[in-house]
Protein backbone atom coordinates (compact mmCIF):
# COMPACT_ATOMS: atom_id res chain seq x y z
CA UNK A 1 0.00 0.00 0.00
CA UNK A 2 2.83 2.43 0.85
CA UNK A 3 3.91 2.77 -2.77
CA UNK A 4 0.58 4.32 -3.75
CA UNK A 5 0.01 6.56 -0.72
CA UNK A 6 0.35 10.28 -1.37
CA UNK A 7 -0.18 13.19 1.03
CA UNK A 8 -3.69 14.58 1.38
CA UNK A 9 -3.20 17.77 3.36
CA UNK A 10 -6.70 19.08 2.70
CA UNK A 11 -8.31 15.99 4.19
CA UNK A 12 -5.82 16.12 7.05
CA UNK A 13 -6.99 19.69 7.74
CA UNK A 14 -10.61 18.50 7.64
CA UNK A 15 -9.87 15.72 10.13
CA UNK A 16 -8.12 18.20 12.41
CA UNK A 17 -11.17 20.49 12.27
CA UNK A 18 -13.45 17.55 13.04
CA UNK A 19 -11.29 16.58 16.02
CA UNK A 20 -11.16 20.20 17.15
CA UNK A 21 -14.95 20.43 17.13
CA UNK A 22 -15.16 17.25 19.20
CA UNK A 23 -12.75 18.71 21.76
CA UNK A 24 -14.73 21.96 21.76
CA UNK A 25 -17.92 20.04 22.49
CA UNK A 26 -16.21 18.26 25.36
CA UNK A 27 -14.95 21.53 26.80
CA UNK A 28 -18.43 23.03 26.71
CA UNK A 29 -19.85 19.97 28.45
CA UNK A 30 -17.05 20.14 31.02
CA UNK A 31 -17.82 23.79 31.75
CA UNK A 32 -21.54 23.04 32.15
CA UNK A 33 -20.84 20.11 34.46
CA UNK A 34 -18.70 22.04 36.93
CA UNK A 35 -15.26 22.35 35.39
CA UNK A 36 -11.89 20.59 35.66
CA UNK A 37 -11.83 20.30 39.46
CA UNK A 38 -15.11 18.35 39.46
CA UNK A 39 -14.55 16.08 36.44
CA UNK A 40 -10.83 15.49 36.50
CA UNK A 41 -10.67 12.48 34.17
CA UNK A 42 -12.65 14.27 31.47
CA UNK A 43 -10.55 17.42 31.91
CA UNK A 44 -7.31 15.43 31.73
CA UNK A 45 -8.39 13.62 28.56
CA UNK A 46 -9.56 16.86 26.98
CA UNK A 47 -6.28 18.61 27.78
CA UNK A 48 -4.25 15.87 26.11
CA UNK A 49 -6.66 15.64 23.20
CA UNK A 50 -6.51 19.41 22.67
CA UNK A 51 -2.71 19.28 22.84
CA UNK A 52 -2.60 16.53 20.20
CA UNK A 53 -5.00 18.46 17.95
CA UNK A 54 -2.87 21.60 18.16
CA UNK A 55 0.24 19.54 17.45
CA UNK A 56 -1.45 18.27 14.29
CA UNK A 57 -2.54 21.77 13.31
CA UNK A 58 1.03 23.00 13.69
CA UNK A 59 2.10 20.42 11.08
CA UNK A 60 -0.14 21.67 8.28
CA UNK A 61 2.32 24.29 7.05
CA UNK A 62 5.14 21.79 7.40
CA UNK A 63 3.18 19.22 5.41
CA UNK A 64 2.79 21.62 2.51
CA UNK A 65 6.57 21.89 2.02
CA UNK A 66 7.17 18.53 0.36
CA UNK A 67 5.93 15.01 -0.21
CA UNK A 68 7.65 13.39 2.76
CA UNK A 69 6.64 16.27 5.01
CA UNK A 70 3.06 15.76 3.85
CA UNK A 71 3.19 12.05 4.61
CA UNK A 72 4.46 12.74 8.13
CA UNK A 73 1.66 15.25 8.63
CA UNK A 74 -0.99 12.78 7.47
CA UNK A 75 0.48 9.97 9.56
CA UNK A 76 0.48 12.10 12.70
CA UNK A 77 -3.04 13.41 12.05
CA UNK A 78 -4.34 9.86 11.64
CA UNK A 79 -2.57 8.83 14.85
CA UNK A 80 -4.11 11.78 16.69
CA UNK A 81 -7.62 11.02 15.42
CA UNK A 82 -7.30 7.34 16.30
CA UNK A 83 -6.22 8.22 19.83
CA UNK A 84 -9.12 10.65 20.18
CA UNK A 85 -11.64 8.02 19.07
CA UNK A 86 -10.23 5.63 21.67
CA UNK A 87 -10.89 8.26 24.34
CA UNK A 88 -14.46 8.72 23.12
CA UNK A 89 -15.73 5.15 22.76
CA UNK A 90 -18.43 4.56 25.38
CA UNK A 91 -18.05 8.08 26.78
CA UNK A 92 -19.49 10.17 23.96
CA UNK A 93 -22.26 11.58 26.15
CA UNK A 94 -19.80 13.11 28.62
CA UNK A 95 -18.19 14.87 25.65
CA UNK A 96 -21.56 16.08 24.35
CA UNK A 97 -21.24 13.92 21.23
CA UNK A 98 -23.23 11.23 19.48
CA UNK A 99 -21.69 7.78 18.90
CA UNK A 100 -19.76 7.78 15.66
CA UNK A 101 -19.13 11.53 15.77
CA UNK A 102 -15.70 11.00 14.20
CA UNK A 103 -16.73 8.35 11.69
CA UNK A 104 -15.96 10.71 8.82
CA UNK A 105 -12.28 10.39 9.75
CA UNK A 106 -12.19 6.60 9.50
CA UNK A 107 -11.14 6.32 5.82
CA UNK A 108 -8.31 8.78 6.42
CA UNK A 109 -7.22 6.90 9.54
CA UNK A 110 -7.33 3.62 7.64
CA UNK A 111 -5.06 4.95 4.93
CA UNK A 112 -2.48 6.70 7.07
CA UNK A 113 -2.32 4.18 9.91
CA UNK A 114 -1.90 1.27 7.54
CA UNK A 115 1.11 -0.71 8.84
CA UNK A 116 2.87 -0.80 5.47
CA UNK A 117 2.53 2.95 5.13
CA UNK A 118 3.79 3.71 8.67
CA UNK A 119 6.66 1.25 8.12
CA UNK A 120 7.68 3.20 5.02
CA UNK A 121 8.43 6.23 7.23
CA UNK A 122 11.00 4.43 9.36
CA UNK A 123 14.09 5.46 7.42
CA UNK A 124 13.57 9.17 6.76
CA UNK A 125 12.64 11.33 9.78
CA UNK A 126 12.06 14.35 7.54
CA UNK A 127 13.80 17.72 7.17
CA UNK A 128 13.44 20.32 9.90
CA UNK A 129 13.18 23.35 7.58
CA UNK A 130 15.21 25.68 9.77
CA UNK A 131 16.57 28.92 8.38
CA UNK A 132 20.31 29.03 7.72
CA UNK A 133 21.08 30.85 10.98
CA UNK A 134 19.33 28.20 13.03
CA UNK A 135 20.90 25.39 11.02
CA UNK A 136 24.19 26.88 12.20
CA UNK A 137 22.94 26.87 15.81
CA UNK A 138 21.90 23.24 15.39
CA UNK A 139 25.24 22.21 13.87
CA UNK A 140 27.23 24.03 16.56
CA UNK A 141 25.42 22.53 19.52
CA UNK A 142 25.14 19.08 17.94
CA UNK A 143 28.90 19.03 17.40
CA UNK A 144 29.56 20.01 21.02
CA UNK A 145 27.04 17.44 22.29
CA UNK A 146 28.59 14.65 20.23
CA UNK A 147 32.21 15.48 20.98
CA UNK A 148 32.04 16.62 24.60
CA UNK A 149 28.74 15.65 26.25
CA UNK A 150 27.80 12.24 24.83
CA UNK A 151 31.14 10.53 25.62
CA UNK A 152 30.68 11.43 29.32
CA UNK A 153 26.94 10.76 29.63
CA UNK A 154 27.03 7.05 30.49
CA UNK A 155 29.79 7.39 33.08
CA UNK A 156 28.07 10.28 34.87
CA UNK A 157 24.75 8.42 34.84
CA UNK A 158 26.09 5.07 36.05
CA UNK A 159 28.25 6.52 38.84
CA UNK A 160 25.91 9.39 39.75
CA UNK A 161 28.70 11.94 39.29
CA UNK A 162 28.62 15.69 38.74
CA UNK A 163 28.39 17.61 35.50
CA UNK A 164 32.02 17.90 34.32
CA UNK A 165 33.28 21.45 34.66
CA UNK A 166 34.63 21.49 31.11
CA UNK A 167 31.09 21.05 29.82
CA UNK A 168 29.97 24.12 31.76
CA UNK A 169 32.93 26.18 30.60
CA UNK A 170 32.54 24.92 27.04
CA UNK A 171 28.91 25.93 26.90
CA UNK A 172 29.80 29.29 28.42
CA UNK A 173 32.39 29.86 25.70
CA UNK A 174 29.70 29.09 23.10
CA UNK A 175 27.34 31.65 24.65
CA UNK A 176 24.77 29.03 25.64
CA UNK A 177 23.94 30.73 28.93
CA UNK A 178 23.41 34.09 27.27
CA UNK A 179 20.90 33.07 24.58
CA UNK A 180 18.07 34.86 26.41
CA UNK A 181 20.13 37.61 28.04
CA UNK A 182 19.62 40.92 26.19
CA UNK A 183 22.67 42.05 24.25
CA UNK A 184 23.00 45.24 26.30
CA UNK A 185 23.67 43.06 29.36
CA UNK A 186 26.31 40.87 27.78
CA UNK A 187 24.09 38.24 26.20
CA UNK A 188 23.13 37.34 22.66
CA UNK A 189 19.41 38.11 22.60
CA UNK A 190 18.22 40.80 20.24
CA UNK A 191 14.61 39.93 21.08
CA UNK A 192 12.07 38.49 18.71
CA UNK A 193 11.63 35.04 17.25
CA UNK A 194 15.30 34.19 17.06
CA UNK A 195 15.79 34.25 20.81
CA UNK A 196 13.18 31.58 21.53
CA UNK A 197 13.89 29.44 18.48
CA UNK A 198 17.63 29.38 19.13
CA UNK A 199 16.96 28.22 22.69
CA UNK A 200 14.69 25.41 21.45
CA UNK A 201 17.18 24.23 18.83
CA UNK A 202 20.14 24.35 21.24
CA UNK A 203 18.21 22.57 23.99
CA UNK A 204 17.19 19.71 21.70
CA UNK A 205 20.74 19.10 20.53
CA UNK A 206 22.21 19.22 24.03
CA UNK A 207 19.52 16.84 25.30
CA UNK A 208 20.25 14.46 22.45
CA UNK A 209 23.73 14.19 23.98
CA UNK A 210 22.42 13.90 27.53
CA UNK A 211 19.43 15.23 29.43
CA UNK A 212 21.25 15.32 32.77
CA UNK A 213 24.56 16.93 31.80
CA UNK A 214 23.52 18.73 28.63
CA UNK A 215 19.96 19.77 27.91
CA UNK A 216 19.06 20.92 31.41
CA UNK A 217 22.14 23.03 32.07
CA UNK A 218 20.80 26.12 30.33
CA UNK A 219 17.28 25.94 31.79
CA UNK A 220 17.87 27.30 35.29
CA UNK A 221 19.84 30.41 34.19
CA UNK A 222 17.10 30.93 31.60
CA UNK A 223 14.37 30.97 34.29
CA UNK A 224 16.23 33.48 36.44
CA UNK A 225 17.12 35.58 33.40
CA UNK A 226 13.49 35.94 32.37
CA UNK A 227 12.43 36.81 35.92
CA UNK A 228 15.07 39.55 36.03
CA UNK A 229 14.16 40.89 32.60
CA UNK A 230 10.50 40.94 33.62
CA UNK A 231 10.76 42.48 37.08
CA UNK A 232 14.34 43.32 38.04
CA UNK A 233 15.55 46.83 38.70
CA UNK A 234 18.09 48.29 36.33
CA UNK A 235 20.77 47.88 38.98
CA UNK A 236 19.84 44.20 39.41
CA UNK A 237 19.97 43.59 35.68
CA UNK A 238 23.39 45.22 35.44
CA UNK A 239 24.62 43.16 38.38
CA UNK A 240 23.30 39.69 37.53
CA UNK A 241 22.57 39.31 33.82
CA UNK A 242 26.19 39.63 32.60
CA UNK A 243 27.24 37.07 35.22
CA UNK A 244 24.51 34.65 34.15
CA UNK A 245 25.45 35.07 30.49
CA UNK A 246 29.11 34.28 31.13
CA UNK A 247 28.41 31.47 33.65
CA UNK A 248 30.34 33.40 36.29
CA UNK A 249 27.15 32.74 38.22
CA UNK A 250 25.28 29.45 37.87
CA UNK A 251 21.72 29.38 39.17
CA UNK A 252 19.40 26.83 40.76
CA UNK A 253 15.67 27.26 41.32
CA UNK A 254 14.16 26.82 44.79
CA UNK A 255 10.39 26.86 44.42
CA UNK A 256 8.97 23.42 45.27
CA UNK A 257 8.42 22.46 48.92
CA UNK A 258 7.81 19.06 50.55
CA UNK A 259 4.07 19.76 50.93
CA UNK A 260 3.69 22.02 47.92
CA UNK A 261 4.82 20.83 44.52
CA UNK A 262 2.83 22.21 41.62
CA UNK A 263 0.60 24.03 44.13
CA UNK A 264 3.04 26.91 44.30
CA UNK A 265 0.57 29.39 45.81
CA UNK A 266 0.51 27.46 49.10
CA UNK A 267 4.23 27.56 49.89
CA UNK A 268 5.35 28.05 53.49
CA UNK A 269 8.98 29.20 53.31
CA UNK A 270 9.08 32.71 54.75
CA UNK A 271 11.24 35.77 54.21
CA UNK A 272 10.93 38.24 57.09
CA UNK A 273 12.56 41.71 57.19
CA UNK A 274 15.74 41.74 59.31
CA UNK A 275 18.92 43.80 59.50
CA UNK A 276 22.17 42.21 58.46
CA UNK A 277 25.43 42.18 60.47
CA UNK A 278 26.27 45.74 59.35
CA UNK A 279 22.76 47.04 59.78
CA UNK A 280 21.94 46.50 56.09
CA UNK A 281 18.27 45.99 55.28
CA UNK A 282 17.43 42.46 54.32
CA UNK A 283 15.36 39.36 55.03
CA UNK A 284 15.86 36.12 56.93
CA UNK A 285 14.63 32.98 55.21
CA UNK A 286 13.20 30.02 57.08
CA UNK A 287 11.74 26.76 55.86
CA UNK A 288 12.48 23.85 53.52
CA UNK A 289 12.67 23.66 49.74
CA UNK A 290 12.95 20.43 47.78
CA UNK A 291 13.82 19.25 44.27
CA UNK A 292 16.34 22.08 43.89
CA UNK A 293 18.26 20.79 40.88
CA UNK A 294 21.94 21.79 40.66
CA UNK A 295 21.78 23.47 44.08
CA UNK A 296 25.22 22.33 45.27
CA UNK A 297 27.10 23.62 42.23
CA UNK A 298 25.01 26.79 41.91
CA UNK A 299 26.32 30.15 43.05
CA UNK A 300 22.83 31.53 43.61
CA UNK A 301 19.35 30.21 44.29
CA UNK A 302 16.30 31.78 42.68
CA UNK A 303 14.05 31.39 45.73
CA UNK A 304 10.30 31.96 45.98
CA UNK A 305 9.24 32.85 49.53
CA UNK A 306 6.25 34.19 51.40
CA UNK A 307 6.86 37.83 52.34
CA UNK A 308 3.32 38.51 53.51
CA UNK A 309 2.16 36.27 56.38
CA UNK A 310 -1.49 36.60 55.32
CA UNK A 311 -1.96 33.20 53.67
CA UNK A 312 -5.33 34.24 52.27
CA UNK A 313 -3.35 36.27 49.72
CA UNK A 314 -2.05 32.94 48.29
CA UNK A 315 0.27 33.72 45.34
CA UNK A 316 -0.06 37.49 45.86
CA UNK A 317 1.97 37.23 49.06
CA UNK A 318 5.03 35.72 47.39
CA UNK A 319 8.31 37.33 46.31
CA UNK A 320 11.44 36.10 44.51
CA UNK A 321 14.95 36.46 45.90
CA UNK A 322 18.41 35.90 44.44
CA UNK A 323 20.12 34.07 47.28
CA UNK A 324 23.94 33.85 47.00
CA UNK A 325 25.59 30.71 48.38
CA UNK A 326 29.01 29.05 48.38
CA UNK A 327 29.71 26.08 46.13
CA UNK A 328 28.73 22.87 47.90
CA UNK A 329 29.63 19.21 47.78
CA UNK A 330 27.38 17.16 45.52
CA UNK A 331 26.87 14.60 48.31
CA UNK A 332 25.48 17.17 50.72
CA UNK A 333 26.42 20.59 52.10
CA UNK A 334 26.01 22.78 55.15
CA UNK A 335 26.84 26.48 55.37
CA UNK A 336 26.61 29.05 58.13
CA UNK A 337 26.70 32.83 58.19
CA UNK A 338 26.65 35.57 60.79
CA UNK A 339 23.33 37.33 60.52
CA UNK A 340 21.73 40.29 62.25
CA UNK A 341 23.64 42.73 64.50
CA UNK A 342 23.22 40.44 67.54
CA UNK A 343 25.60 37.92 65.97
CA UNK A 344 23.08 35.10 65.56
CA UNK A 345 23.97 32.42 63.00
CA UNK A 346 22.09 31.54 59.85
CA UNK A 347 22.28 28.06 58.35
CA UNK A 348 21.66 26.44 54.98
CA UNK A 349 21.78 22.65 54.73
CA UNK A 350 21.38 20.63 51.53
CA UNK A 351 20.57 16.91 51.34
CA UNK A 352 20.87 15.16 47.97
CA UNK A 353 17.90 13.20 46.65
CA UNK A 354 18.94 10.07 44.79
CA UNK A 355 17.01 9.48 41.57
CA UNK A 356 16.72 6.64 39.06
CA UNK A 357 17.70 8.90 36.18
CA UNK A 358 18.38 12.53 35.25
CA UNK A 359 21.73 12.31 36.99
CA UNK A 360 24.63 14.72 36.94
CA UNK A 361 22.98 17.91 38.14
CA UNK A 362 21.57 16.29 41.32
CA UNK A 363 18.51 17.50 43.20
CA UNK A 364 18.43 18.58 46.83
CA UNK A 365 16.22 19.26 49.78
CA UNK A 366 17.46 22.50 51.34
CA UNK A 367 16.66 23.64 54.88
CA UNK A 368 17.01 27.35 55.70
CA UNK A 369 17.39 28.52 59.29
CA UNK A 370 17.54 32.31 59.56
CA UNK A 371 19.54 32.54 56.33
CA UNK A 372 19.96 36.26 55.65
CA UNK A 373 19.77 37.88 52.20
CA UNK A 374 20.11 41.55 51.32
CA UNK A 375 16.99 43.50 50.39
CA UNK A 376 18.88 44.43 47.20
CA UNK A 377 18.43 40.79 46.14
CA UNK A 378 14.64 40.92 46.21
CA UNK A 379 13.81 40.96 42.49
CA UNK A 380 12.20 44.32 41.83
CA UNK A 381 13.13 45.43 45.38
CA UNK A 382 10.16 47.21 47.00
CA UNK A 383 8.10 47.13 43.81
CA UNK A 384 8.71 43.37 43.60
CA UNK A 385 7.02 42.56 46.90
CA UNK A 386 4.10 40.23 46.21
CA UNK A 387 5.06 39.93 42.53
CA UNK A 388 7.25 36.86 42.83
CA UNK A 389 4.72 34.37 41.51
CA UNK A 390 4.39 36.34 38.28
CA UNK A 391 8.15 36.76 37.84
CA UNK A 392 8.67 33.06 38.47
CA UNK A 393 5.96 32.11 35.97
CA UNK A 394 7.63 34.31 33.36
CA UNK A 395 10.53 31.89 33.44
CA UNK A 396 8.47 28.73 33.95
CA UNK A 397 6.29 29.25 30.89
CA UNK A 398 9.35 29.22 28.68
CA UNK A 399 10.76 26.43 30.84
CA UNK A 400 7.87 24.26 29.65
CA UNK A 401 8.77 24.94 26.04
CA UNK A 402 12.37 24.09 26.85
CA UNK A 403 11.26 20.86 28.50
CA UNK A 404 9.43 19.91 25.32
CA UNK A 405 12.66 20.55 23.39
CA UNK A 406 14.53 18.40 25.89
CA UNK A 407 11.98 15.63 25.31
CA UNK A 408 12.48 15.86 21.55
CA UNK A 409 16.23 15.56 22.02
CA UNK A 410 15.84 12.47 24.21
CA UNK A 411 13.43 10.94 21.67
CA UNK A 412 15.79 11.66 18.81
CA UNK A 413 18.63 9.92 20.64
CA UNK A 414 16.39 6.93 21.41
CA UNK A 415 15.22 6.66 17.79
CA UNK A 416 18.80 6.76 16.51
CA UNK A 417 19.91 4.11 19.02
CA UNK A 418 16.99 1.84 18.11
CA UNK A 419 17.50 2.36 14.39
CA UNK A 420 21.18 1.52 14.65
CA UNK A 421 20.58 -1.57 16.77
CA UNK A 422 17.79 -2.80 14.50
CA UNK A 423 20.09 -2.62 11.49
CA UNK A 424 22.90 -4.50 13.24
CA UNK A 425 21.07 -7.33 15.00
CA UNK A 426 19.74 -10.58 13.54
CA UNK A 427 16.93 -12.61 15.12
CA UNK A 428 15.52 -15.85 13.69
CA UNK A 429 17.83 -15.55 10.72
CA UNK A 430 16.66 -12.08 9.74
CA UNK A 431 17.80 -8.55 10.49
CA UNK A 432 15.50 -6.92 13.07
CA UNK A 433 15.05 -3.90 10.81
CA UNK A 434 13.38 -6.09 8.17
CA UNK A 435 10.47 -7.07 10.39
CA UNK A 436 7.27 -5.12 9.82
CA UNK A 437 6.66 -4.61 13.54
CA UNK A 438 10.09 -3.03 13.99
CA UNK A 439 9.60 -0.79 10.95
CA UNK A 440 6.20 0.38 12.22
CA UNK A 441 7.67 1.25 15.61
CA UNK A 442 10.51 3.20 14.02
CA UNK A 443 8.11 4.90 11.61
CA UNK A 444 5.83 6.04 14.41
CA UNK A 445 8.84 7.25 16.38
CA UNK A 446 9.97 9.38 13.45
CA UNK A 447 6.48 10.86 13.09
CA UNK A 448 6.05 11.69 16.80
CA UNK A 449 9.49 13.28 16.99
CA UNK A 450 8.94 15.52 13.99
CA UNK A 451 5.46 16.48 15.21
CA UNK A 452 6.78 17.49 18.63
CA UNK A 453 9.69 19.35 17.06
CA UNK A 454 7.56 21.36 14.65
CA UNK A 455 5.00 22.23 17.33
CA UNK A 456 7.87 23.44 19.51
CA UNK A 457 9.10 25.67 16.69
CA UNK A 458 5.63 27.16 16.33
CA UNK A 459 5.27 27.79 20.07
CA UNK A 460 8.67 29.52 20.07
CA UNK A 461 7.40 31.89 17.38
CA UNK A 462 4.23 32.56 19.38
CA UNK A 463 6.14 33.27 22.58
CA UNK A 464 8.35 35.73 20.73
CA UNK A 465 5.16 37.73 20.11
CA UNK A 466 4.16 37.61 23.77
CA UNK A 467 1.65 34.84 23.08
CA UNK A 468 1.62 31.05 23.33
CA UNK A 469 1.61 30.45 27.09
CA UNK A 470 -1.20 27.88 26.80
CA UNK A 471 0.48 26.30 23.77
CA UNK A 472 3.74 26.04 25.75
CA UNK A 473 1.89 23.95 28.32
CA UNK A 474 0.29 21.90 25.54
CA UNK A 475 3.54 21.07 23.78
CA UNK A 476 5.08 20.09 27.11
CA UNK A 477 2.14 17.85 28.01
CA UNK A 478 2.04 16.13 24.63
CA UNK A 479 5.73 15.65 23.86
CA UNK A 480 6.74 14.48 27.32
CA UNK A 481 4.17 11.68 27.24
CA UNK A 482 5.29 10.78 23.73
CA UNK A 483 8.89 10.55 24.96
CA UNK A 484 7.90 7.79 27.35
CA UNK A 485 6.51 5.69 24.49
CA UNK A 486 9.41 6.37 22.15
CA UNK A 487 12.10 5.50 24.70
CA UNK A 488 10.21 2.42 25.87
CA UNK A 489 9.91 1.06 22.35
CA UNK A 490 13.52 1.92 21.62
CA UNK A 491 14.46 -0.16 24.65
CA UNK A 492 12.16 -2.97 23.47
CA UNK A 493 13.79 -3.07 20.05
CA UNK A 494 17.09 -3.68 21.87
CA UNK A 495 15.59 -6.72 23.59
CA UNK A 496 17.59 -7.85 26.62
CA UNK A 497 20.40 -5.46 25.73
CA UNK A 498 18.01 -2.56 26.29
CA UNK A 499 17.80 -3.50 29.96
CA UNK A 500 21.58 -3.41 30.34
CA UNK A 501 23.18 -0.25 31.67
CA UNK A 502 25.97 -0.51 29.12
CA UNK A 503 23.49 0.49 26.39
CA UNK A 504 22.51 4.15 26.34
CA UNK A 505 18.85 3.38 25.66
CA UNK A 506 18.33 2.31 29.29
CA UNK A 507 19.48 5.76 30.42
CA UNK A 508 17.23 7.45 27.89
CA UNK A 509 14.26 5.46 29.20
CA UNK A 510 14.70 6.49 32.84
CA UNK A 511 15.56 10.06 31.84
CA UNK A 512 12.37 10.34 29.79
CA UNK A 513 10.29 9.36 32.80
CA UNK A 514 11.06 12.60 34.62
CA UNK A 515 9.83 14.82 31.80
CA UNK A 516 6.14 14.48 32.72
CA UNK A 517 6.95 15.27 36.34
CA UNK A 518 9.12 18.38 36.45
CA UNK A 519 8.31 21.86 35.11
CA UNK A 520 4.69 21.16 36.07
CA UNK A 521 3.48 17.62 36.78
CA UNK A 522 1.40 16.31 33.89
CA UNK A 523 -1.84 16.04 35.87
CA UNK A 524 -1.54 19.53 37.34
CA UNK A 525 -0.53 20.98 34.00
CA UNK A 526 -3.56 19.42 32.32
CA UNK A 527 -6.14 20.22 35.00
CA UNK A 528 -4.97 23.53 36.42
CA UNK A 529 -3.48 25.12 33.31
CA UNK A 530 -4.58 23.65 29.96
CA UNK A 531 -8.16 22.55 30.73
CA UNK A 532 -8.85 25.55 32.93
CA UNK A 533 -7.66 28.01 30.29
CA UNK A 534 -9.54 26.24 27.49
CA UNK A 535 -12.76 26.15 29.51
CA UNK A 536 -12.29 29.79 30.43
Amino acid sequence: MSATVTPDIQTAADVIDLASRAVGSGLRRLAEAGGPDVHQVLAYDLAHAASAVETARSLLDYGAKGTHEGLITCAYTADMAHDLISKLIGREESWGLEPGALDAARPFIGTYRDPEFVASLADVPGPRHLDEDFEMVQDTFRSFAEKVIAPRAEHVHRYNEDVPEDIISGLADMGAFGLSVPAEYGGFSEGGEGEYLAMVVATEELSRGSLGIGGSLITRPEILTRALVKGGTEEQKQEWLPKLASAEVMAAVAVTEPDYGSDVAGIKVTAVPAEGPDGEAGYVINGVKTWCTFAARANVLMLLARTNPDRSLTHKGLSVFIVPKPLGDAHGFEFSQQVQPNGSTGKMEGRPIDTIGYRGMHSYEIAFDNWWVSAKNLIGEESGLGRGFYYQMEGFENGRLQTAARAVGVMQAAYEAAYDHAHNRNVFGQNISEYQLTKVKLGRMAVLIQAGRQFGYQVAKLMAKGEGTTEASMVKAYVCKAAEWVTREAMQIHGGYGYAEEYSVSRLFVDARVLSIFEGADETLCLKVIARRLVG
